[in-house]
């Protein structure tokens, strides 16, 4: 059955470079693979003109071709890419004033995630003054499937989305807590999406515990960035974990401002200009 788009999806620009680049923006906003057909019926340009465009940017590793030789996928340089500009953010200040204040009120280690690929990206840490810590710095990367962040992050997903991220193969176990089986992970995210926080209980680090929150998207929909708190079992349970959550919460509300302010301020200076 064929289905037709009532509507395109414009790729505007007044030089190469700039359709280059909005073409760019419209793969960057695609969850799943996709062909030069695919692109010709979402954009209605003419088929050479694509695929002259694809091969550019696969052979600039932005995209690259999948086994079929017909599916292209988002390629490493703009993993890097995005990573990039994920760490060197220029609300990163503020942002860690945030996390730094939130140690403060808490005592723990507090990190700021994002997810890169199926793995959750460390963006930013502050280091609670307790002698025994575990030392997790910026960049360092977790398994989604066994992260606080990650579950909050999959839960956003539908469970097709899940399961081609995760891949066909079975979950790695870190520890005798993480979780392998897909639907044991699937109840599990169930229960994230009801309550609106996650636990990582000793799944990734033996002896180490971890609860997230998501900070809001500004422009709605799926939100990119995790706010967690990560601390030994021996100081931090379960219990005592929730009882921090309101501060969390705080944290990651005012993240969310931050993240609103610094879209409002680019608006307008992008219109006055």
């Amino acid at each position: 059955m064929t289905s037709h788009k009532t509507e395109t999806t414009r790729i505007e620009g007044d030089t190469p470079a700039q359709r280059l680049l909005a073409l760019l923006e419209v793969i960057a906003d695609k969850d799943h693979f996709f062909t030069l057909q695919s692109l010709v019926e979402e954009t209605g340009m003419p088929k050479p003109t694509l695929h002259r465009m694809l091969q550019q940017l696969e052979g600039s590793g932005m995209l690259q071709r999948e086994a079929d030789s017909r599916h292209y996928g988002k390629g490493n340089r703009l993993r890097r890419l995005a990573e990039n500009l994920l760490l060197n953010d220029t609300v990163h200040g503020a942002r860690h004033a945030v996390l730094s204040q939130l140690v403060d009120e808490v005592g723990e280690s507090c990190n700021i995630t994002a997810l890169s690929g199926s793995e959750v990206l460390y963006l930013d840490r502050v280091e609670t003054s307790e002698a025994l810590r575990f030392y997790l710095h910026p960049g360092s990367r977790v398994p989604v499937h066994c992260s606080a962040s990650g579950k909050l992050f999959l839960a956003q997903m539908s469970p097709a989305q899940r399961r081609r991220l995760l891949g066909e193969a079975p979950l790695k176990a870190f520890t005798t807590n993480t979780l392998t089986d897909m639907d044991q992970l699937e109840q599990e995210i169930d229960a994230v999406r009801q309550q609106g926080y996650a636990f990582d209980d000793e799944e990734f680090l033996s002896g180490l515990l971890c609860i997230a929150v998501l900070a809001n998207n500004p422009q709605g929909g799926k939100s990119n960035i995790g706010i967690a708190i990560q601390a030994p079992i021996m100081r931090l349970t379960r219990e005592k974990a929730l009882e921090c959550l309101p501060a969390l919460q705080r944290a990651a509300n005012a993240i969310a401002a931050i993240d609103s302010d610094a879209m409002l301020t680019q608006h307008h200076t992008a219109s006055s200009v």
